[in-house]
């Protein structure tokens, strides 16, 4: 029996309507539980992606709009719970779930959001150590970036001036959560830095929830943080609270209090400190003085005079002179033999007239020689007597001992002659060397001829 006439034939766009009609009635708004896979972003800014369980899987997408006020990404293999509406794409005949909110399950948007900036953050590599400077041991200056509403503000001034009242403090006022907290943050820090007067910055907040301190989780002050030319401390929270702030600053402290310790020392263990180094260089010079005043005493003793010195050249010579003697006489000698050879031969050939001849000219030589001897020996000792002359004169201790004296710079090192005023300052001391003793002055005035 033919039923065609009496059959609903429908087009597929029909069909497609009415499930789509069907679906989108029976399931307005659901919430949907599962875990998110193949997940991409095209230019248009939405997320399209899979959401799966144990035994099937679904369509997703959610628009730009919605994306952009998530708190943290999207990623393959994250669980999530959403809220949104079925809906089919008639081109495709493909059912999907268009979702308005998504929300991490079982671990807060705002602590996936922190873990995903602190890996991404990491392995840039914004929290390793070589890029973090060191503290300066003793700021002069110190920047602030708190809000002046707080008691943090408070708590850290009476702790800073606790330690040492002479520190100077510029605040940077910042909102440090709500809305644009963030960014007044960061133009807080790069302000500190174009000013370019403090030596150290402090992040400071108090304590509080994971969203309470979600403008120092933020990527814009962690990369502010990370440009800053000043070395950061990041006091953020209680001591169990962990920022991105704290990992990407330099030093991490765990309250601002403590951080006020850390930065600045204490002024009464600095003038201890001193006064130890002060005590210790006095007992090194002293014992440094005593020292020298033993080596000198022991080259007084051992040095010789220019008399000595005179007496031991004078012998020297008359040792020279004698040796000189002795060889000039050895050589007459030994001439006088082969003259008196020379004779013997000359004799046996009767050259009578040769010898007599030969015997003027060698004892003119010989007289010649004994005088030339007696002259140098005479010019000798008179150099000598007015080397004496000039020696002694020249004696520092007897120009000291006619009534003159030395004066030198004082003090450790190579010692300076002086011989004019300008070679000395007023309140500069100064050592006079006398024939006898030594005087230790401090020019109160001077005057330039």
């Amino acid at each position: 029996m033919d039923n065609t006439a009496n059959r609903q034939i429908y087009t597929v766009s029909e069909l497609t309507d009415k499930i789509k009609d069907m679906l989108e009635d029976e399931f307005p708004f659901i919430w949907i539980k599962g875990e998110i896979a193949n997940c991409y972003i095209p230019a248009s800014g939405h997320r399209y992606f899979d959401l799966k369980d144990e035994f099937s899987q679904i369509k997703a997408i959610i628009f730009r709009k919605q994306a952009n006020n998530l708190k943290f990404d999207l990623e393959d293999g994250l669980e999530v719970t959403g809220f949104g509406r079925i809906s089919v794409y008639a081109p495709r005949g493909n059912y999907q779930i268009i979702l308005e909110y998504i929300d991490p399950a079982g671990v807060g948007a705002l602590r996936i959001a922190f873990e995903q900036l602190k890996r991404r953050l990491e392995e840039e590599g914004l929290f390793d150590a070589c890029h973090k400077s060191s503290l300066p041991k003793m700021p002069r200056t110190i920047g602030v970036v708190t809000s002046l509403s707080g008691a943090v503000i408070h708590d850290m001034v009476n702790v800073l001036f606790r330690r040492f009242e002479n520190i100077h403090l510029i605040i940077a006022p910042a909102k440090v959560q709500g809305i644009n907290a963030e960014n007044e943050i960061t133009e807080a820090i790069e302000l500190l830095n174009q000013q370019d007067q403090a030596e150290i910055i402090v992040l400071a907040r108090g304590g509080g929830s994971l969203e309470d301190l979600m403008a120092f989780n933020s990527e814009i002050v962690a990369r502010a943080i990370f440009a800053s030319r000043i070395p950061i401390v990041s006091a953020v929270g209680h001591e169990i609270d962990f920022t991105i702030s704290d990992f990407t600053a330099d030093f991490r402290a765990p309250t601002p209090s403590a951080a006020a310790e850390i930065i600045v020392p204490e002024k009464r263990e600095i003038n201890h400190k001193i006064l130890k180094m002060k005590y210790d260089m006095v007992n090194s010079i002293q014992h440094f003085i005593t020292n020298k005043y033993k080596d000198l005493h022991s080259l007084t003793k051992s040095m010789k005079t220019p008399k000595h010195r005179i007496e031991e050249l004078r012998l020297k010579i008359d040792h020279l002179t004698n040796q000189m003697t002795t060889y000039v006489y050895q050589r007459l000698q030994r001439g006088r033999h082969r003259a008196s050879l020379e004779n013997i031969r000359l004799n046996n050939v009767n050259p009578i007239s040769y010898i007599h001849k030969y015997k003027v000219v060698n004892d003119f030589i010989y007289k010649n020689i004994l005088i030339i001897m007696r002259n140098y020996a005479k010019n000798t000792q008179y150099r000598l007597k007015r080397l004496e002359d000039t020696l002694v004169a020249l004696n520092p201790m007897a120009i000291l001992q006619r009534g003159y004296s030395i004066t030198r710079t004082a003090g450790k090192g190579d010692q300076q002659i002086i011989m004019n005023s300008d070679l000395v300052d007023i309140d500069q001391h100064l050592e006079i060397l006398l024939a006898k003793g030594l005087l230790r002055v401090k020019v109160q005035d001077k005057f330039n001829n």
